[in-house]
């Protein structure tokens, strides 16, 4: 900007005035775009069969906070079994044992490959195949016994059966963050004398996480999403099973969805958010600046993109030498 002001004040014999080039497409694109979106709420604030006073009355109803809890928790447990597990199988598929291997790949093989509805639909029946869980000795006597029905209700069941179909998903999301750090970060460290398991906690994963945060944050809005599906276990204190109880009740269908939808909106906006804060704070040190103690400056004072690249790819080079 400084310098476009120096140039313009030095007066140059002949200079051409030249204007900048009307585009009226994108206008003409966005007041399309604005009509269409003033009609559209005109229409969904004018329809009587949206049924507004509806909404505002049940929009926080002590079922559908409650269902908004349970919502909430079974998101949590879930992402956070699902977590652990993914780090688990990440780590299995990248071992040289061709066990753990295997076993990882049948794992998300199996998992990825059935409908998520379908595993519920078993997990909610599991007490029906397997009456008891025994402790005991392979083929011969147990030890210790209990009923299945004891140990895996229904909230038991839905957290297992979210968390393990997801634990396949991010699993390859891990094991992506994990392939994408440099080798020689590894071999640094074990020239150190680190541990494998120091090495992959203390120096692969947090510079994966970079990498595994987006599509993570991702699958937990989609993990939130997919709650609703919980009925199959069944289970039936979810935010959709309470705003499906109530329509049923009064008969109001439409009101009661535009209410759940009102509500994943507004947590799914929150957790948009917490993933956007994660990504800018495990994305320090990547950005596009020089390490150098002292930035190459533009003619107006500003640090020169090109440089600042150039510069980082060679002391990144020296640092991995």
């Amino acid at each position: 900007m400084q310098t476009r002001k120096r140039t313009e004040s030095v007066r140059i014999p002949d200079r051409i005035q030249a204007r900048p080039v009307r585009k009226p497409g994108p206008i003409v694109a966005a007041v399309i775009v604005a009509i269409f979106v003033a009609m559209l709420i005109h229409g969904m604030v004018t329809n009587p069969n949206f049924d507004w006073p509806t909404v505002w009355k049940y929009l926080f109803n002590e079922h559908v906070l409650d269902g908004i809890k349970w919502t909430l928790l079974l998101t949590v447990y879930a992402m956070v079994l699902a977590t652990v597990l993914a780090i688990i199988l990440a780590v299995m598929r990248k071992s040289s044992n061709p066990v753990l291997r295997w076993v990882s790949w049948f794992f998300i093989w199996f998992f990825r490959g059935t409908p998520v509805y379908t595993q519920l639909v078993f997990w909610g029946l599991l007490s029906v195949l397997i009456p008891k869980l025994a402790i005991g000795i392979p083929f011969g006597p147990e030890f210790w016994s209990i009923d299945t029905k004891t140990v895996l209700n229904a909230t038991v069941a839905t957290i297992l059966g979210l968390g393990l179909n997801e634990a396949a998903y991010l699993s390859e999301i891990v094991r992506a963050g994990i392939e994408a750090v440099d080798p020689g970060q590894s071999e640094a460290a074990k020239a150190l004398g680190m541990p494998p398991s120091m090495i992959m906690r203390r120096i692969v994963l947090p510079q994966a996480m970079r990498i595994i945060v987006p599509p993570t944050g991702n699958e937990t809005i989609g993990m939130l999403k997919t709650t609703s599906l919980a009925l199959a276990v069944p289970f039936t204190l979810e935010l959709q099973f309470a705003t499906n109880a109530i329509a049923n009740r009064i008969y109001k269908t439409i009101p009661l969805l535009i209410v759940a939808s009102i509500w994943y909106l507004v947590i799914t906006s929150v957790l948009m958010v917490v993933q956007a804060q994660l990504e800018k704070h495990y994305g320090k040190g990547f950005d596009s600046r020089p390490l150098a103690s002292k930035s190459p400056k533009g003619t107006d004072g500003s640090e020169d993109g090109q440089e600042v690249d150039k510069i980082n790819q060679v002391l990144m080079a020296g640092l991995n030498a």
